[in-house]
């Protein structure tokens, strides 16, 4: 693959699903597009249900063990940049790019210090809620001021990713898929217009155990659940499947950066498969040419300048989203990722994103009635 899959913010990307759903309009004023269905823009009720982690490719390579998924209409739409979870659900949520909501990454730069977005926590702070207030670092607000039935998992309610990206809105929380399947159904016995749910099964399985046996087992498990969601929606209702990224399979394939490169660091951000690298002062330019002598072959190399102009994060980019970034970024091409010591986690992931290929960055925009 010579270049990156960059998003299509004027169309068929997944921050643009919820003012299609909710508003009949894009950010912009335009219509939707072909890329969705004019069954979800007529139903009396939606569901949009998110899987994470169920990116396009994989799903077309698995449409035999997927027959309720592969049997809906629509067809791939893009992520964001970068492909991954803190700041796909943010734009699905707040129907922003990513240069306008802030939440650049899975790890993002703050005041020389690092947000784990997910967690909430930072190296210097630990819990960081009370400090880096989660309706300040993303203001904007979520379903377009709507505020809809939101059925997620239970820990997650109060996290402080929640709080910046699902602010102002009606949870319901689960701790076992029968609860999950319970709330969406209640949710539309009471007429609920618009409901937002949350599956994470996929990428849970991805991260542990790759795109093997058990990723197959999960894939089918999740098409047997948007089965029984078709099954109970009623008449006039849509369920609308997308997701927030896709994975690759990185298996052992972790590479540590040339001692060339880590001389010229103050830290890292971002994700295996796309690292900021934060240059020591004065050593920008420095940082650029090691990284692209010596990584160039595994991944795209970009500066700050360059991944704004191309418009990865949208046409717009708001001061405080430009701060986020780094310096150099490290965009994996190939299955591999790039270790930071500070980024771990309870264990080693195998399935990976985040990077901007297309298994990665494409992303399925379904829609099924029930008949």
């Amino acid at each position: 693959m010579d270049n990156p899959v960059l998003p299509d913010y004027a169309g068929g990307c997944i921050s643009n699903i919820v003012p299609a759903l909710l508003d009949g309009v894009l950010e912009d004023g335009s219509s939707p597009g072909a890329w969705m269905p004019p069954a979800a823009l007529e139903a009396d009720q939606v569901v949009l249900l998110v899987l994470d982690g169920l990116g396009w490719d994989q799903l077309t390579e698995r449409r035999h063990i997927a027959p309720t998924l592969s049997s809906m209409i629509g067809g791939p739409i893009t992520s964001v940049s970068p492909s991954t979870t803190a700041t796909a659900l943010t734009s699905i949520a707040t129907g922003l790019t990513p240069g306008v909501h802030g939440v650049v990454g899975y790890r993002v730069a703050v005041d020389h210090d690092v947000l784990n977005v997910l967690r909430w926590t930072t190296p210097a702070l630990g819990d960081a809620r009370k400090r880096l207030d989660p309706n300040e670092f993303q203001p904007h607000p979520s379903f377009l001021g709507h505020r809809p039935r939101i059925v997620t998992k239970a820990e997650f309610v109060s996290s402080g990713f929640s709080g910046a990206h699902l602010c102002d809105v009606r949870f319901r929380g689960y701790r076992t898929t029968a609860v999950l399947m319970w709330e969406i159904r209640q949710a539309l016995r009471e007429g609920e217009p618009f409901v937002y749910a949350y599956y994470d099964g996929i990428d849970k399985v991805s991260h542990e155990y790759g795109l093997r046996d058990h990723f197959d087992a999960e894939v089918a498990y999740a098409d047997r659940l948007v089965a029984d969601v078709l099954e109970f929606l009623p008449p006039g209702a849509a369920l609308v499947i997308t997701a927030d990224h896709g994975q690759v399979d990185v298996g052992d394939n972790i590479l540590n950066l040339h001692p060339d490169v880590t001389s010229l660091l103050s830290f890292q951000s971002g994700e295996g498969r796309f690292r900021w690298l934060h240059a020591r002062p004065g050593r920008d330019r420095a940082l650029l040419e090691a990284v692209e002598a010596h990584h160039a072959d595994t991944g795209w190399v970009a500066t700050r300048d360059q991944t704004i102009d191309e418009g990865w994060w949208g046409p717009l980019v708001t001061d405080a989203a430009r701060s986020r970034l780094g310096d150099v970024a490290l965009v994996a091409r190939e299955d591999v990722s790039y270790h930071d010591e500070a980024d771990t986690g309870p264990y080693v992931l195998v399935g990976r994103h985040g990077s901007l290929t297309s298994a990665e960055m494409h992303v399925p925009l379904l829609v099924g009635v029930n008949r």
